[in-house]
């Protein structure tokens, strides 16, 4: 049994075996084998090798008749390189001698055709290359599809193992069969962790060497609290980590049955604890009445659960039904933010050096005013069930709000003069998350309704670090004074305008953060599910005087250090009235 200590990134404790994925076609899963599964692993070898040798027979017949035997050529030529048995015995060999995974096994192939090819001299050489290696990436692609179908196509829970923790990753299967999620690489604020979280997952990252000691079904313990993993455990191991599992499951328990009271101070202080929803798939993971409302809809992410854009009745009737769930609780429709990570399989978003600063969120669809079209209709509709709010993604000026309120109104006016029944007013809000917004914060208080802080993006602006990049993951820290400093001035500017301001980026599901974001002047905050409880009891657990001493106390503090240690404190301090809370 080995321990292996990495970061932890989404909490929890699981248990179960593992199956290795790989999230791109280019970075292929490695995993060594046990000497049983050589012989099956060669098998699945030789039907990927079937099956696109079918698939380059079909293509070269069609194209043949099509457009002659000239044209069809570089199909029979992709068959001879599959064929070549040089090529296949490398592979074979691989996977005998050295126990890894066909995949790792093909990945190495194409590599070695590539460089050697690349080598010689001349364009048209060169390009030869790519068509040598061609066909076995298909057969890489088939192993990697194959593999995922095989899992998917079962009802078996796993804990997934990946080199790098990315949305494909979280989203690689249904959640509620991902166990825990494993990776090499990852940063703790990255969007697959941000996912992972909001699913629910236990979740460790950076863990070294992870994937070469791991065998396909292998059995890990996942500690998503301490950040450490077990393989191959022991009885008297997994019977520990039982016994650990059992007790935080009971707190668990102890904390739904208390999360339906107020997030209420004992002097009187009160904060909005709504809820962010990924999917529909979510509703049925907590009570309604563990929170007051959702306070961030993605609804990019219903679109990408689809093949096609939603009709403006699919959408409606989609929307209807979490305003229906929430029986009279507001719900807040961000509206469609596509771009950087978030693409649509059917709508293809130009290629950008750097998408972060590019083509994404208001900016398409101010652009495609269509889609933001239909949308609007379908949530003003749907407004007809209980009160919604429309939210705007990556806002950075006046004029980006005033075009998109004379869309609203003029939509508004079509569906009454089409009989629908709307209601009569709809918030509009603005998400704070670049710069530019807080300069502008006292203009846009004027003609937004409320505001939403979207941290997640907005610590990576301020700080000018990409949250996914592993080579400055560790230098996005929410907790950096300038972070601390700006929600201040975001909570101070708002309560002065009378402007209802909210935080729905990931750190407000820490309990601590959130009591000093109370402490700020901010109405509320949009958690995952899983936090609903913990933070409802945090701010039962306190009164509003210490918490506004805490924001006096973070204020003049000049460094993360200082920050976190403050927070950890008032954690500690805090811990006896939780655990009373629970009783």
């Amino acid at each position: 049994m080995a321990t292996i200590k990495g970061i932890a990134v989404a909490p929890g404790l699981a248990s179960g075996i593992v199956h290795v994925v790989g999230a791109r076609v280019d970075k292929a899963p490695h995993w060594t084998l046990r000497r049983s599964e050589i012989d099956s692993e060669l098998e699945r070898l030789e039907r990927a090798i079937s099956i696109v040798d079918e698939r380059l027979e079909r293509q070269r017949a069609f194209v043949e008749r099509a457009s002659g035997a000239q044209e069809a050529g570089i199909f029979a030529v992709h068959q001879m390189v599959l064929k070549d048995p040089s090529a296949k015995d490398s592979v074979v060999e691989a996977i005998r001698l050295e126990r890894i995974n066909a995949e790792s096994a093909v990945q190495s192939l194409v590599a070695r055709l590539r460089h050697t090819m690349g080598k010689l001299e001349g364009d048209s050489v060169r390009d030869y290359a790519a068509d040598v290696s061609e066909p076995w990436r298909v057969v890489l692609d088939e192993l990697l599809e194959r593999d995922r179908e095989q899992v998917v196509s079962t009802e078996t829970e796993v804990i997934l193992a990946a080199e790098e923790l990315s949305p494909q990753v979280v989203t690689f299967m249904n959640p509620r069969r991902i166990l825990a999620i494993v990776t090499t690489t990852g940063g703790r604020f990255s969007h697959g962790a941000v996912l992972a979280r909001a699913f629910g997952i236990p979740c460790v990252v950076g863990l070294p060497n992870l994937l070469s000691r791991l065998e396909q079904g292998m059995n890990l313990l996942v500690d998503g609290d301490s950040g450490q993993i077990q393989l191959d455990p022991t009885d008297k191991d997994t019977e520990v980590f039982e016994v650990a599992r059992e007790r935080r499951q009971a707190r668990r328990k102890a904390l739904i049955r208390v999360a339906a009271k107020p997030a209420r101070t004992k002097d009187g202080g009160v904060l909005g604890v709504h809820v962010n929803l990924e999917s529909l798939r979510d509703l049925g993971t907590f009570d309604p009445d563990h929170c007051d409302g959702v306070g961030l809809l993605r609804t990019e992410f219903l679109y990408m659960e689809r093949t096609q854009f939603p009709s403006e009745e699919e959408q409606f009737r989609l929307y209807r039904r979490v305003v229906d769930h929430f029986n009279g609780k507001p719900v807040v429709f961000r509206t469609l933010d596509l771009g950087g990570d978030k693409q649509l399989p059917y709508f293809k978003l130009p290629d950008e050096e750097n998408p972060a600063l590019g083509w994404r969120g208001l900016r398409i669809t101010l652009e495609w005013q269509d889609l933001m079209r239909v949308q609007l209709r379908a949530i003003l509709r749907a407004g007809a069930s209980g009160p919604v709010r429309i939210l705007l993604p990556m806002v950075t000026s006046v004029s980006e709000v005033t075009q998109v309120r004379e869309v609203l109104e003029g939509t508004q006016a079509q569906l009454r003069s089409q009989g629908y029944d709307i209601p009569d007013r709809v918030d509009l809000g603005v998400m704070l998350e670049v710069p530019s917004s807080l300069m502008i914060l006292r203009d846009l208080v004027k003609v937004a309704d409320f505001v939403s802080v979207g941290t997640n993006d907005l610590v990576q602006y301020l700080l000018a670090v990409d949250r996914d990049n592993p080579f400055v993951a560790k230098l996005y820290e929410p907790c950096h004074p300038a972070i601390i400093r700006s929600l201040a001035y975001i909570g101070k500017i708002c309560q002065e305008a009378g402007c209802p301001s909210t935080v729905c980026g990931d750190i407000a599901g820490e309990y601590v953060v959130a009591l000093m974001l109370l402490g700020m002047g901010f109405d509320g905050v949009s958690v995952s599910p899983h936090f609903l409880a913990e933070v409802r009891l945090g701010v039962r657990s306190t009164t509003m005087d210490r918490v506004r001493s805490l924001v006096e106390d973070l204020q003049p503090l000049v460094s993360e250090k200082q920050i976190l240690d403050v927070l950890e404190k008032l954690k500690t301090e805090l811990h006896e009235e939780l655990e009373k809370g629970l009783q």
